[in-house]
């Protein structure tokens, strides 16, 4: 299995979107997700979408059939310590489960301090576990942006439209 996890921050709240896809489905979910962009437009991103907009591409997305797990933590401490703590909670799922391969969405200038995280998360026995991780731009895989949409939507308390895909929601605050 891959991950492919994506973040969001709607007020004190930061989220990590990860979904779970088989490697055998990766091109036709890509095509689907490339068919739900607009002309012109180069990823799928929640936040920048309209109302309406965001009704249409969730729509979309429940009808791929990929499960979205969702970890949230606080972040008035700092946003960067949320972004340490919600891929530790990740990493521990995926080292419990079937996926072999992390793709995160990159973010410019920070990235490696995502890849320490995820040395730490897997402690020694990095080599043993066979999971890797690398990043991605999402206008480049259209696979690294969109696990935040439902992340987007249950900050905005509108999961009824996004509930198919949610898979489990993962407090990490309250650990």
């Amino acid at each position: 299995m891959r991950a492919f996890v994506d973040v969001s921050r709607r007020n004190d709240t930061y989220y990590l979107g990860a979904a779970l896809v088989d490697p055998r489905h990766l091109a036709v979910l890509r095509k689907r997700l490339r068919e739900l962009l607009l002309p012109g437009q180069r990823e799928l991103h929640f936040q920048r979408e309209k109302p309406q907009r965001r009704k249409v591409v969730l729509s979309g997305l429940v009808k791929l059939g990929v499960r979205v797990d969702i970890y949230r933590a606080d972040c008035r401490r700092g946003e960067e310590r949320a972004r340490q703590v919600c891929p530790t909670g990740l990493v521990d799922d995926l080292l419990d489960g079937e996926a072999h391969r992390r793709v995160l969405d990159s973010r410019a200038g920070r990235d490696e301090l995502d890849a320490h995280t995820v040395r730490v998360a897997m402690g020694k026995h990095a080599r043993d576990t066979g999971l890797t991780y690398e990043h991605f731009d999402s206008t480049g895989d259209p696979c690294c942006g969109w696990p935040t949409s439902p992340c987007g939507a249950t900050a905005r308390a509108v999961t009824g439209r996004a509930a198919p895909m949610i898979g489990s929601v993962i407090r990490l605050d309250q650990l």
